[in-house]
């Protein structure tokens, strides 16, 4: 038997949110979800989903830094560490995708981390836009490069300003 679900929609500073939980963790964040969410039920869901959209709004209007939520990773071994030594990277802070491969003990797996990077289901709690390229550029991010800068920006990282490739090319 399943658990039961909540999920909860909010809008944020970088564009509307969907938080999905259980009655024991946070499942997932999604950005711009396609169509808007029922109301959130009442039971332990919709609590912590609740708890989660307020640490959010705390993390956004510049209240709270870290989270102190339960939270699922499933996912590989692999993604599993590189997941958990996300939530190491403080906040104000970046490291490089070789940083975090030689931080989980894989140091030749900087692309592989990279790829777990891409399919964390818990953006900003589990902060892999604090994740950037070896030469300090912002590379990849599965809510877009425009808003991992907006994220860094919101944390007093001083990051350049977002070019588009296809600008480049004119």
């Amino acid at each position: 038997m399943t658990s039961p679900t909540a999920t909860l929609d909010i809008d944020s500073p970088i564009g509307r949110l969907r938080i999905t939980c259980d009655e024991r963790t946070v499942l997932g964040i999604a950005f711009d979800p396609p169509d808007r969410t029922v109301p959130v039920p009442d039971g332990a869901a919709g609590r912590l989903a609740r708890r989660t959209a307020d640490q959010l709004e705390e993390y956004f209007a510049g209240r709270r830094r870290s989270f102190d939520l339960p939270l699922a990773l499933g996912g590989t071994r692999f993604q599993q560490r590189v997941w958990q030594a996300l939530t190491e990277i403080p906040f104000g802070s970046t490291w490089t995708y070789r940083d975090l491969a030689r931080r989980i003990g894989s140091p030749g797996a900087a692309r592989a981390v990279g790829a777990a990077n891409g399919n964390n289901p818990l953006p900003l709690v589990v902060p892999c836009h604090r994740v950037i390229g070896a030469d300090g550029s912002l590379t990849g991010y599965g809510g877009g490069i425009e808003r991992k800068q907006w994220l860094l920006r919101h944390e007093g990282v001083l990051c350049p300003l977002f070019v588009d490739p296809a600008d480049q090319r004119r």
